[in-house]
């Protein structure tokens, strides 16, 4: 339980990685807030967690949209206190579709849920761990954004930003106690996975060395590492998830 006592705000957590993520943290201990646009969802996943005997609070956000992450951080000081981890995991896919077809409403669409609304949930959430003098954050990317998918553009030039932020972030913040990193998984068995077309699946599939797709709690694992103390010298990084796919 060494995330005992600690504050975790994890978006999207209302299913897939987003839910094994929180599943995760709150087993070791952490305080986690549910941070989902999906209300529904936000509220049946911290009833779990607190017939656990976890403590856990719903809140309803739209990433993309500033008033509403700020709400989002004063709703989870007023509850605990502080915020001791931040995991940016909301995100959408968008359509399947070459950069020339692609709409350009959808393009903006996935650019401002995966990036803005990463930059959004760090800026916020930042000004509370500099008062704290103490924090972790960690992004999801994707092995998309450091290799590029077919048909994918605008998702793989979003996680391909969070990278970079990220290692911006991690050297703004080096000298401080607010540590910053991302982790880059290939494609896991998720909801995201199963609304692909069945070629773009194979295909995708067919990348990964080991010959399968990811388990979200493989990538939980990781999370849970880099945002706990024993990761403590470690910031700037990108971890890759992805059976062999990206070794760099």
């Amino acid at each position: 339980m060494d995330l005992q006592g600690k504050v975790a705000v994890v978006t999207g957590a209302g299913k897939g990685l987003g839910w094994a993520i929180a599943e995760r943290l709150a087993r070791d201990g952490a305080k986690v807030v549910i941070a989902e646009i999906d209300w529904a969802s936000a509220q049946e996943k911290a009833a779990v967690l607190r017939q656990r005997k976890g403590e856990s609070l719903a809140i309803r956000v739209n990433v993309s949209r500033w008033p509403e992450v700020q709400k989002m951080v004063a709703e989870t000081v007023e509850k605990f206190g502080r915020i001791d981890i931040l995991v940016n995991n909301a995100g959408i896919l968008g359509p399947a579709l070459s950069v020339a077809e692609y709409p350009e409403d959808q393009w903006d669409e996935v650019i401002a849920v995966n990036l803005k609304g990463t930059f959004l949930c760090c800026k916020a959430v930042l000004a509370v761990m500099k008062k704290q003098g103490s924090g972790s954050i960690v992004n999801i990317a994707s092995v998309a954004g450091k290799e590029g998918n077919p048909n994918m553009a605008p998702y793989s030039v979003s996680k391909g930003g969070i990278i970079t932020l990220t290692k911006t972030l991690g050297k703004e913040l080096a000298a401080t106690r607010i540590r910053i990193n991302a982790v880059s998984p290939a494609l896991l068995e998720t909801d995201m996975a199963k609304n692909m077309s069945p070629e773009q699946r194979a295909f995708l599939t067919s990348k990964i060395p080991m010959g399968r797709l990811g388990r979200p709690e493989e990538v939980a694992a990781v999370v849970k590492f880099l945002a706990s103390d024993e990761a403590s010298f470690v910031t700037g990084q990108c971890y890759d998830i992805s059976g062999g796919r990206s070794v760099y």
